[in-house]
């Protein structure tokens, strides 16, 4: 029999604020593929991403019967399993367009890079929450999680794909803040990065994301070639005005000047039909989630469970912030998700588990006296 203090402990808020999320990527994705819609009525992007998102609830749903506490001693199971997976994605994963990203098992495919995301916020909240870790860690404490961290950014970088290289890093160092680090490390840290900007420049990074770096930092460099596609995002971004244009009437859409517009550049989608408040308004929804995400860490009487918390909430807020920064012109085109709105299976399947797992933490913070 379910203990009546979980569903006490359960925050709606958060339910409510993520519906209001998901209902507003569904509409810019039914707007972004509309004339797919019509042409194949029944089989679309917009069908898919339905069945995708019922499946991320109800394995959100599930993720709730199960005590989180449990994830502690799974967690170095689950990441050498993802790092196999990140692994073998290289060597017989599907190529897309120069990228190995997906995996295909029993007619199914997915990205390991998404659902490591995931595994890397249990396994570095694992390591912070054990009686030998405090707050403020020596240096030595920190090579451990560095490590942990490195290793799947550099396979994912590998496949490549930059943009959720740079999510997962951000997010374990959010996470890693979060457990105070003196300033004198990250000036460590940071004089130990410089050396290495021009080796990856030189012999990591592809053509293609050198240019795209150059053209954020010179936007007319190659207006009608490299430069187009942010070009575009900005033109549909600045036509919305302050309504914008109306549901379905966006011409930087209907005309198909916006690359990747059903994942990527969903957020200049949205801004072009629903201008400057509907822009507004869905930043200030990711703000409220996140403030969410951090208030459950708060409350939560576990230092695991508040770490895994804080490590969704960093993972959505620096998902949000690269790609509203990307379709702006205020950072490089990497080609990453917007949390929960833009097209993708194995991406909201594993945000809702992310969010399901946060969930967890309150619904049994009663359980624990201490930290």
């Amino acid at each position: 029999m379910m203990d009546r203090r979980l569903i006490e402990n359960f925050d709606w808020s958060i339910i409510w604020t993520l519906s209001a999320i998901v209902c507003i990527g569904l509409v810019s994705i039914y707007s972004a593929v509309y004339p797919q819609i019509q042409a194949r009525p029944a089989n679309n992007l917009f069908i898919k991403q339905l069945i995708w998102l019922a499946v991320g609830l109800g394995i959100m749903c599930a993720s709730l019967f199960v005590n989180y506490q449990k994830l502690k001693s799974i967690g170095p199971w689950l990441y050498g399993i993802i790092v196999f997976l990140l692994a073998v994605v290289l060597a017989v994963g599907r190529d897309v367009h120069g990228s190995k990203r997906w995996l295909e098992i029993g007619g199914f495919q997915f990205q390991p890079s998404e659902f490591a995301k995931i595994i890397i916020i249990i396994q570095l909240a694992g390591y912070f929450s054990s009686q030998e870790v405090a707050n403020f860690p020596s240096i030595k404490k920190l090579i451990y999680p560095l490590l942990l961290t490195i290793v799947p950014v550099l396979l994912v970088l590998a496949e490549p794909d930059l943009g959720s290289a740079i999510a997962l890093a951000s997010t374990a160092g959010f996470m890693i803040l979060f457990v105070g680090v003196r300033w004198r490390y990250i000036a460590i840290v940071l004089l130990a990065i410089i050396p290495l900007l021009l080796p990856v420049w030189q012999r990591v990074l592809k053509p293609y994301q050198k240019q795209r770096v150059l053209i954020l930092l010179s936007p007319d460099r190659d207006p009608l070639g490299a430069g187009y596609h942010i070009r575009q995002s900005k033109i549909a971004i600045g036509s919305g005005m302050l309504w914008g244009k109306g549901f379905l009437k966006g011409t930087q859409n209907k005309l198909h000047f916006l690359p990747e517009k059903q994942t990527d550049f969903i957020f200049s989608v949205w801004a072009e039909e629903w201008g400057f408040v509907g822009c507004a308004t869905l930043i200030l929804l990711f703000c409220l989630l996140i403030f969410l995400m951090l208030r459950i860490a708060a409350r939560s009487r576990d230092r695991f469970g508040s770490l895994i918390a804080v490590g969704v909430g960093g993972l959505i807020m620096c998902q949000a912030l690269i790609n509203i920064g990307m379709v702006l012109g205020l950072l490089p085109v990497v080609g990453i998700t917007l949390p929960f709105v833009s097209y993708g299976g194995s991406s909201i399947i594993a945000l809702c588990l992310a969010v399901g797992l946060a969930e967890n933490v309150s619904m049994r913070r009663y359980v624990f006296q201490t930290r």
